[in-house]
């Protein structure tokens, strides 16, 4: 399944509960009040569970984490090796 995929099935289940209506890839999780602060700690255990990745305490930016495309863009550059520290 594509990360896209991945995510958007785990943010429907986890905290849309199944209203998958709600939620396109640029819908930002924190605007749209999807998630909050432990929400967020929530994706990034589902992260470095699902993609075997290690998110780093600077790379918690909404820029890496507030939407399904947000998420997957970070995804593809960790798993490039890149690091999505802000500069």
């Amino acid at each position: 399944m594509p990360n896209k995929d991945q995510i958007r099935e785990f943010i429907v289940s986890n905290f849309l509960f199944g209203e998958a209506d709600k939620l396109t890839d640029t819908t930002s999780f924190l605007d749209a009040g999807i998630i909050d602060s432990t929400g967020i700690l929530e994706i990034v255990s589902f992260l470095e569970e699902q993609f075997g990745i290690t998110v780093e305490d600077d790379e918690l930016l909404p820029e890496n984490l507030d939407s399904v495309e947000a998420v997957a863009g970070y995804l593809e550059k960790k798993a490039e090796g890149g690091s999505q520290k802000s500069e």
